[in-house]
């Protein structure tokens, strides 16, 4: 158990550091016959990849992935897929002044009373650059479903720092760097502007939606879809919440609305966000997270050395003055995962088994 590992039918093991040679994955379980290329998987990559905008790290890193196995003239063979993604614009030296300090709110401190050691190049392992791997792998996860069941993806930011997001339309999301669903984003850029000239970050909430997922993926109890879906969300970095439909929201709702009523044509709404018992009811997933502040800043903060001594800390380098602008494409592939496992799982145990909710009432009836 090294925590290195996502998935057990369809397991993707992470490896690299933000500033070794190359990051990657290896995808164990994937069904044979599926067609794939570096191109299936290079959009998403593209999606989250750092310096497209100036309001993410400026680091330039075109991301290319490379199929390295698990895919013979163009479709997959059901052996371990290995997926390449070579760091072509580390930089260090910047990090050369936190070798025996501790970043407040990053893993320094965790990772060296962990391992007796750390890597503070970029953060090593506990970089979001190791979040790449699993977006290469969530891309093959949501090709395969939707060819299998038409199940697709999507996700927006709905809020940034104090600056709530009202939804308009989903249209507009990809025509901005903050995947945000509105037509006009300078309010937006007029605040991040603010808080970059301040040497300061912000936290996100994002939300992502699973739309035409087959009704009974999950298990009973302990493995339910549910569970597994906030495992995985947080498991990305900097996550440090993640509501499930209504989520918090249910503490103040009535039985009488949160219960979500039914009718022949199905369900009225969706409060449940789409998990009934931990297993999934046909409807739209619907998860949100929350995303803290960036550790890693330029204004002086208070800390320790490894010798426990007082110290200041300012970190230079390029990051991200707000981490939830990226992680939109992020939480449609750990998403995505889920889904995919536990499709998986559903198959092995009851086969193909795919009825609308609406069917099952009218034989029932």
């Amino acid at each position: 158990m090294s925590g290195n590992t996502f998935g057990t039918l369809f397991a993707v093991t992470n490896f690299g550091e933000s500033h070794g040679p190359a990051i990657g994955c290896v995808i164990d379980g994937c069904p044979p016959g599926m067609l794939l290329s570096e191109a299936d998987i290079q959009g998403d990559l593209d999606r989250r990849r750092p310096g497209t905008s100036r309001h993410v790290t400026q680091r330039s890193e075109p991301d290319a992935v490379e199929i390295l196995s698990g895919v013979y003239e163009g479709k997959t063979t059901g052996t371990p897929i290995c997926l390449l993604i070579k760091n072509t614009d580390q930089r260090s030296k910047d990090y050369g002044n936190i070798l025996d300090t501790f970043r407040p709110g990053h893993a320094d401190y965790t990772y060296l009373h962990k391992y007796g050691l750390r890597d503070p190049r970029g953060g090593g392992r506990s970089s979001a650059r190791l979040t790449a791997p699993m977006v290469a792998a969530g891309a093959v996860a949501k090709k395969w479903l939707f060819e299998k069941y038409g199940t697709t993806f999507r996700g927006c930011m709905a809020q940034i720092g104090e600056a709530v997001i009202p939804f308009e339309s989903w249209e507009h999301v990809p025509n901005n760097p903050f995947f945000a669903p509105v037509a006009d984003v300078s309010r937006l850029e007029n605040y991040m502007d603010a808080l970059r000239k301040a040497g300061d970050s912000c936290g996100a909430r994002i939300r992502v939606v699973a739309s035409s997922v087959p009704v009974g993926l999950g298990e009973p109890l302990f493995d339910k879809l549910d569970a597994d879906i906030a495992f995985a969300m947080m498991g990305i970095n900097a996550v440090k919440g993640v509501e499930i439909g209504a989520g918090f929201g249910a503490v103040t709702q009535r039985g009488t609305t949160h219960g979500d009523s039914l009718s022949p044509e199905g369900f009225l709404s969706n409060h449940a966000g789409g998990v009934l018992g931990g297993i999934s009811t046909g409807q739209d997933l619907e998860v949100s997270m929350a995303i803290k502040p960036t550790s890693s800043i330029i204004t002086p903060r208070q800390s320790i050395d490894i010798k426990g001594q007082p110290a200041e800390v300012v970190t230079k380098g390029r990051h991200d003055p707000c981490v939830g602008i990226r992680a939109t494409p992020i939480a449609e592939a750990m998403l995505a995962l889920v889904v995919m496992e536990h499709a998986l799982r559903q198959r092995a145990q009851c086969g193909d088994v795919n009825v609308s909710t609406p069917d099952i009432m009218r034989r029932r009836g």
